[in-house]
């Protein structure tokens, strides 16, 4: 990745790349690296504004005439899920979940590896190692978590398989939700959907208002799914503002 430096200091400009989720596009990103020697206030002001975290480095789109891509963050003290989703939420019951220190296992990296060869064998991810994901998981200057979720525990074996994981960061005003994946087996039961509905729960018990999910792309089936949660904010030039959403099919 060619960087070059623009007049903010350490910050950096990606070279101009393919969009990944808007065909002939290209995308050029904003990156800064996160090190313990800044001081967190101010890691967690750039987190809370619109830049995603990716191991130790901080990024946000910075395209030519584009601004499809859009950080959002639901209201986690206004949100009531409709039908379809309590009917997830519902489906899902027998799941337990269990928040963990963000230290990989095999058991999660063969998670990663189904899911990522079923869903996105094309993508960016297909080539990560076990040290790849490791990294991902644990390189992180902020207090981040991942949350496992297993079935009851076998009443004879005493097996309680992993089928869905998610890591996320905690910020000083909600969960921002950084990468979760699933058992493609257990595909029909919306599980990513799902995660963020028990997330919102989560962040709900925990006093915090917002949970943040990350870009929400114009013109992007692949990010549709974030529609259904509202209501939610949007960051504009203005900051961030209310969105009444569109309604969208249930998935």
């Amino acid at each position: 990745m060619t960087e070059h430096k623009n007049n903010f200091p350490e910050f950096y400009i990606t070279a101009p790349q393919p969009c990944p989720y808007l065909a002939g596009r290209m995308e050029r990103k904003l990156f800064t690296h996160l090190t313990r020697d800044k001081p967190g206030f101010l890691i967690d002001n750039l987190l809370k504004g619109g830049f995603r975290r990716s191991q130790n480095i901080a990024y946000m789109p910075y395209c030519d005439a584009c601004s499809a891509c859009v950080p959002v963050r639901l209201l986690v003290n206004e949100f009531e899920p409709k039908r379809s989703l309590k009917r997830i939420s519902r489906q899902n019951r027998d799941l337990i979940a269990t928040r963990k220190p963000a230290a990989p296992s095999s058991e999660q990296y063969g998670l990663f590896r189904d899911y990522i060869e079923a869903r996105h064998g094309d993508g960016g991810m297909a080539e990560m190692s076990v040290l790849d994901f490791s990294l991902m998981v644990e390189d992180s200057v902020v207090e981040t978590f991942i949350t496992e979720y297993r079935q009851k525990p076998d009443e004879r074996t005493g097996a309680a398989p992993l089928v869905a994981a998610a890591l996320c960061d905690r910020l000083s005003d909600g969960i921002s939700m950084v990468y979760s994946f699933f058992d493609p087996d257990w595909a029909p039961r919306s599980l990513g959907t799902y995660m963020i509905l028990e997330h919102v729960e989560y962040a709900r018990s925990m006093g915090y208002p917002y949970v943040y999910l990350g870009y929400w792309i114009e013109g992007s089936r692949k990010m549709r799914y974030k529609e259904r949660f509202q209501p939610q904010e949007r960051l504009t030039s203005k900051g961030w503002v209310r969105s009444r959403g569109l309604a969208v099919p249930p998935r």
